[in-house]
């Protein structure tokens, strides 16, 4: 994608749609070709894809599709897509990222990228020589997992290792002991749910003769800690003030609100939804399955035995704020919906991603900085003062508002002792009086 012109965007939360299309296509964030598309149907889902992708299929339900801007990220420029009914969110996104972006941007690392497959086996008669025997063949496992899905091994990819894992028979739970056997698989530029189901489906019946016990069951796990990504910010102080409050003290705060996420559990949870809030749109935008990717988090989030904040803040040697992140993002390039879904493909045009590993890269730093504007909020003015006007917005809307009515509505309702539906319904009522 070619360097966004941020200047042809300035106020697009101001514009018409039809406005905000043309500012897109004249930033260069668009081709003529997709805005005609927005312009015509709004990336709507026919029926005739809608009624293949799910049984029962009755309609569409329908998510508004925004962008978020200024986000830089290892240098190179991105518009990113977000999908979600939320209000406040992409705002907050496009706020967070323009200050990082003026620090110097997002930095991103990798691990490989690779998904894991679990064969569970039950009624092993003797344990230690099961794993014996699975640790001697191990290249065998490998071999006949790679010809059960030989297509992913000639595209460079396949099963490249083999872990076992026991887990021992709780008599406090009443639950037996399960010997456990880990595949791990490189699966390219797919998820790879299809391709890690069937290998781990052709080397059951292997795994039940070189222990003596019975697959349970051959299944991928979506908690893909072999599939990380991390992003990085560092900010100076100078661009953390905020009204009455210096940059050091913003950093101190948010440092301080990072450690209250780590502690205690009830804060995390709030905390990693508002992480996800950026991340779940972006995965949802791009067509990969934002179920998987939820799980795997709050899942990473209690590696260590207690739920914690997903993502740490500190001071470095120069007392700038510095920001990490790290998720299991298996997300997918190809496959599933990615290739059928009008959104997802325009999404993919539109990031003009290149791979899984970058949307992964894309993906962590949206939600690393969703943190960073929720933190700044919650330790400064309060998170409410952004969500008011939004809420005023669907409160007005919600009592009937229309046209040049809503902003009458709205303006009203951010004065008024009480917002809520009552309220608007009134002045709207007064307004047509």
């Amino acid at each position: 994608m070619s360097p966004v012109d941020l200047s042809k965007l300035s106020k697009f939360y101001k514009k018409t749609n039809s406005e905000k299309i043309d500012s897109l296509l004249q930033a260069g964030v668009i081709s003529k070709e997709d805005a005609t598309l927005l312009s015509e149907n709004g990336l709507e889902l026919p029926d005739e894809i809608a009624g293949n992708m799910i049984e029962n299929q009755i309609g569409r339900y329908s998510l508004p599709y925004g962008v978020a801007f200024h986000f830089l990220i290892d240098g190179k420029d991105y518009a990113v897509p977000m999908a979600m009914e939320e209000p406040s969110v992409v705002a907050a996104a496009s706020f967070a990222a323009k200050i990082i972006r003026e620090a110097g941007g997002f930095r991103t690392s990798l691990t490989d990228r690779r998904m894991i497959g679990q064969v569970a086996l039950k009624s092993v008669p003797d344990v230690q020589k099961a794993i014996q025997n699975i640790e001697q063949h191990t290249e065998e496992v490998l071999s006949r997992a790679n010809e059960a899905h030989p297509s992913i091994v000639k595209r460079g990819g396949g099963a490249r290792e083999v872990h076992v894992r026991l887990l021992e028979a709780d008599t406090i739970e009443d639950t037996p002991e399960f010997l456990v056997v880990h595949l791990h698989i490189e699966t390219l530029e797919a998820m790879g749910a299809n391709i890690v189901n069937t290998m781990m489906e052709g080397i059951a019946p292997y795994l039940e003769e070189l222990t003596g016990g019975t697959a349970l069951m051959r299944i991928l796990s979506n908690y893909a800690t072999e599939c990380l990504a991390t992003a990085e910010c560092r900010i100076p102080t100078r661009l953390l003030k905020h009204g009455s409050f210096t940059g050091e003290e913003v950093r101190d705060r948010m440092i301080e609100a990072g450690h209250f996420a780590w502690a205690d559990p009830y804060r995390a949870v709030t905390h990693n939804k508002g992480i996800m809030n950026g991340v779940d749109a972006v995965v949802l935008a791009s067509g990969n399955d934002w179920r998987a990717i939820e799980a795997g988090a709050h899942a990473y989030a209690v590696k260590s035995g207690q739920y914690r904040a997903l993502s740490r803040w500190k001071k470095d040697e120069n007392g700038e704020l510095v920001g990490t992140l790290t998720l299991p993002l298996p997300v997918g390039a190809v496959g599933g919906s990615i290739g059928i879904h009008p959104a997802a493909q325009f999404t993919k045009r539109l990031l003009g991603y290149e791979s899984a590993a970058e949307l992964e890269r894309i993906i962590v730093s949206v939600g690393l900085a969703q943190n960073f504007a929720a933190m700044r909020a919650l330790v400064t003015e309060g998170i409410q003062k952004g969500h008011m006007g939004l809420q005023a917005r669907s409160l007005a809307i919600s009592a009937g508002a229309k046209g040049a009515d809503i902003d009458k509505v709205v303006n009203q309702l951010k004065e008024a002792p009480n917002m809520n539906l009552a309220t608007a319904k009134d002045i709207l009522e007064n307004l047509e009086n």
